[in-house]
């Protein structure tokens, strides 16, 4: 399909809020508070582990690059969504919203792939613990975490691409508060519209599920291996390192497959609105919440550091 199809439609129209108008500052404090602990929450984790030489490990080296991606992920939606609450004016730009979606699902799709390389280090961590040095090597954990962020610019491209290649005719008004797929397809004309909404949801949902299979097939072992283990305390101590990533993992996968894997079907725009709030300002904010009081070594570390900016002559 050729460029010029794309003058059709030069900007969108977010109308993800319209239907609370009484609440709409009520959600932009709420929101707000929740953004800024968001930013706060994984830039404390990330100077702790920084600061911290006990915490310089291949776990949380995963954890910093999982927080970095946490961070842009918001940073690419949020402020957007905010402005928008405070506005009469919600419409934004072809090349913004291409923009946003591609960043939204390359930071999205690289916190997944990142969520998948820590289930491997906390397998190899407890079933092979002897060879871990080997197999998480810095050069190793480095190459691991750089394809992560390659896979999500890949995902980011394929789906930003996919979408924005079709035509959009009219009218110009989106049913959410960011750029988000579905919406975007309603708003698509074309033979091919929905040969690419099965192609687009197909690739997601492959990632998705392949990233949470490779978790669980991880966390098999990882039960297997733990219920060898004779003595009570040995157990919980090994199942212990991985609690804090385990429930992130559940909400992760929890809330995206509320968002990829709802049923077709008629849907009110404050049904779609809420449920992306979940993912997009939820589950940010309870990660660095999770990581915080779930990981006992990080929490330590927090408030060693803490004390040590608070006092440091007594440190």
């Amino acid at each position: 399909m050729q460029g010029a199809n794309h003058s059709a439609v030069t900007q969108f129209i977010l109308i993800g809020f319209s239907t609370f108008p009484h609440l709409q500052l009520m959600f932009f404090l709420l929101f707000l508070l929740m953004y800024l602990f968001t930013l706060l929450g994984n830039l404390l984790i990330m100077a702790t582990i920084w600061s911290e030489r006990s915490l310089h490990t291949p776990m949380y080296l995963f954890l910093c690059a999982l927080s970095t991606s946490e961070i842009l992920y918001t940073l690419a939606i949020i402020p957007r969504m905010l402005a928008d609450l405070l506005s009469t004016h919600h419409s934004i730009t072809f090349v913004a919203c291409a923009n946003q979606m591609f960043f939204s699902f390359t930071f999205g799709f690289t916190h997944s792939f990142l969520l998948t390389i820590m289930g491997y280090d906390r397998y190899v961590a407890i079933c092979h613990p002897l060879r871990y040095s080997v197999l998480m090597s810095l050069h190793g954990c480095a190459c691991l975490v750089a394809w992560s962020w390659i896979g999500g610019s890949v995902m980011g491209m394929v789906v930003t691409t996919a979408i924005f290649h079709l035509t959009f005719c009219g009218p110009n008004e989106i049913h959410h508060f960011a750029c988000h797929v579905p919406p975007l397809l309603k708003l698509a004309c074309g033979e091919n519209v929905p040969v690419v909404a099965k192609s687009v949801g197909l690739v997601c949902i492959t990632a998705l599920l392949g990233c949470c299979l490779l978790i669980l097939l991880s966390y098999a072992f990882i039960v297997s291996t733990i219920l060898r283990i004779p003595s009570a305390e040995g157990r919980h101590k090994a199942f212990s390192t991985c609690a804090s990533h385990l429930t992130v993992v559940v909400v992760h996968y929890g809330f995206a497959s509320i968002i990829y894997l709802k049923p077709k079907g008629p849907q009110s725009l404050e049904g779609d609105t809420l449920m992306g709030i979940t993912y997009t300002v939820l589950t940010p904010f309870l990660s660095p919440i999770i990581f915080s009081f779930r990981n006992k070594e990080l929490k330590v570390a927090m408030k060693r550091t803490f004390l040590r900016k608070l006092n440091p002559e007594k440190i």
